[in-house]
């Protein structure tokens, strides 16, 4: 977990479920970031994972209702962790334990702790597809999200550890480090609620023949974060992207909308079929300029590989989604640079009429393609010009948000 901020203050609680085991992860990579960390684990919790073991993660003593019910605390301990947390993750979250918050009874350390905190709360719901499923389940999931405090991740589908296939896995822990971040930056805030974003992502692969292409090195991390920044401010995202690694389309949040593509050409069709839906088009793909005027079905010989190789421009797709999008939607392009990079990306911005653009150096370190950093300047067509420093791309995708909300078109 990168970017984290000064002084954080996180509470994880941690109720009795075999998902359990994943919190570590989640505890040691908050601790080597600096985070400063409590850990509450109920009765049933300690059955799966230690006090020890979260203690040591920490470094810090971890809680249980032994603690909670003895004399040697000078002010009630559920009233201090609760007045000290700045964020309150529970992972995972049982059915004892949701049912409890959704009907505001507290019989432990956690659940009084719950009820005394203010802070916003992330949960990380695990249990049985069919627990997962029934009706009251259900209902108290909603009671509880009706209160604007709470926020989920999860619960993703995939093998349990019953053996079932289905929804009821706990979120992965990058995914709840992912969501944390998030709650950081926004404090729970859901401002892009009722809004539709449509984000183009990664390369595009312009194929010679069967096995030969040309791409470039662009991964889709930019996008992925864009995407997953946008989901946890409450929009309804459609993420179209390039070819990507089968690990990092791990990190696409359930919640988006994808389509998988290949060239440019697909792009520039799904792009097209989506725009009228959309609020804002994001342009964070690394579309390719010029692909070849002939592509072979099967793999050519090296010999018979032309000599030059004839190629012919692609279709520029931000300049055909501005020459067909209305006047209430926005378009937001990327340009990637070497050297100089606000001139270029002015020069883009009039060109192909965005609405703004993000020009980021692809030339530094720790920052552009392959890299989980980026920076950049935002820049727009009312002469807004801002620099956004090096962070992590999900930060970076958020500190976009924040001045595309500036925006004189911040309504549309």
């Amino acid at each position: 977990m990168a970017d984290t901020l000064p002084a954080t203050k996180i509470l994880v609680g941690i109720s009795g479920g075999i998902a359990a085991y994943k919190v570590c992860e989640v505890v040691s990579t908050l601790a080597k970031a600096g985070v400063d960390l409590r850990v509450i684990l109920t009765d049933s919790a300690e059955a799966f994972v230690s006090a020890l073991t979260f203690a040591t993660l920490a470094r810090h003593q971890a809680y249980t209702d032994e603690n909670f019910w003895s004399a040697d605390q000078a002010r009630p301990l559920h009233i201090e962790l609760a007045e000290w947390a700045d964020f309150f993750l529970i992972a995972p979250l049982t059915a004892n334990t949701l049912g409890k918050l959704a009907h505001g009874l507290a019989d432990n350390l956690l659940t009084n702790t719950v009820l005394a905190s203010t802070c916003p709360v992330l949960l990380a719901p695990a249990m049985n597809t069919d627990m997962w499923l029934q009706p009251s389940i259900q209902r108290n999931w909603q009671q509880v999200l009706s209160d604007e405090r709470f926020h989920s991740v999860g619960p993703a589908a995939g093998r349990l550890a019953c053996d079932r296939i289905g929804t009821g896995r706990m979120a992965e822990p990058h995914t709840i480090l992912a969501t944390l971040d998030s709650l950081q930056h926004t404090q729970g805030c859901r401002d892009l609620k009722g809004k539709t974003i449509l984000i183009s992502s990664g390369s595009t692969h312009e194929y010679i023949d069967a096995v030969r292409y040309i791409g470039n090195p662009s991964t889709g991390r930019m996008g992925i974060a864009l995407a997953t920044a946008a989901v946890h401010r409450g929009a309804q995202v459609s993420l179209v992207h390039g070819p990507i690694e089968s690990q990092l389309r791990l990190t696409i949040p359930e919640l988006v909308q994808t389509t998988a593509v290949i060239s440019a050409a697909d792009m520039e069709a799904s792009l097209m079929a989506q725009l009228a839906t959309a609020d804002w088009i994001i342009m964070a793909a690394a579309v390719a300029d010029m692909r070849p005027q002939n592509s072979a079905s099967g793999k050519l010989a090296k010999a018979d590989l032309p000599n030059p190789l004839p190629l012919e421009p692609v279709t520029d797709i931000a300049a055909k989604l501005s020459n067909s999008k209305r006047a209430d939607q926005t378009l937001v392009g990327f340009a990637a640079q070497t050297g100089d990079i606000i001139q270029p990306a002015l020069d883009k911005l009039q060109r192909k009429k965005l609405d703004a653009i993000v020009a980021n150096p692809v030339d530094q370190l720790e920052s552009g393609f392959g890299s989980d950093l980026n920076q950049g300047f935002f820049l727009d067509t009312q002469g807004q010009q801002a620099a956004i420093g090096t962070s992590t791309k999900l930060m970076m995708a958020h500190r976009i948000y924040d001045l595309l909300q500036t925006s004189p078109k911040k309504n549309n």
